[in-house]
């Protein structure tokens, strides 16, 4: 399996492996071991990773948004022993959604300077190219994104 065509999976379920939005952050560390920590916070939320997967966690320990890191050279997702190539080209992306039977559009709000985006209506998936001066757009990050979310812990 490709990278495009592993990221077109996720684009129709808004799930990789037990990572998805909403999910207990108890039952995704059972399944995938202890995370590393993105970024030290003494405060709420905690973003975790696994590899080039991203995970922001709320105090109520739901996750509430996932990224897949791919302008690396490698990326690397928990649940599969090998590392895909990186940087896939927005053709590639859009052919692997549409073989997967993946209506995606355009995205305006993350289409800016430099960068475009696709939306995924139907799980709200999110796809972000790098747009370069001269050759191919590259995907620069796929996320699924916090559906609106009101810790019940909040103060």
């Amino acid at each position: 399996m490709i990278l495009a065509e592993l990221l077109a999976s996720v684009a129709l379920t808004a799930r990789l492996g037990p990572v998805h939005v909403d999910a207990s952050w108890d039952d995704v560390t059972a399944a995938l071991g202890e995370p590393r920590e993105v970024l030290r916070n003494r405060r709420w939320p905690h973003l975790f990773g696994y590899g080039d997967l991203e995970v922001l966690v709320c105090r109520c320990r739901r996750v509430r948004l996932v990224t897949v890191q791919t302008w690396t050279e490698t990326v690397e997702l928990p649940t599969y022993a090998a590392l895909f190539p990186g940087e896939p080209t927005e053709a590639d992306v859009v052919a692997a959604l549409d073989r997967a039977g993946c209506p995606w559009e355009p995205c305006p709000a993350l289409t800016f300077d430099g960068q475009r985006g696709l939306r995924v209506p139907a799980t709200s998936v999110t796809f972000v190219f790098a747009v370069p001066e001269t050759g191919e757009p590259r995907l620069h990050a796929m996320g699924l994104p916090d559906n609106g979310h009101r810790c019940p812990k909040a103060t």
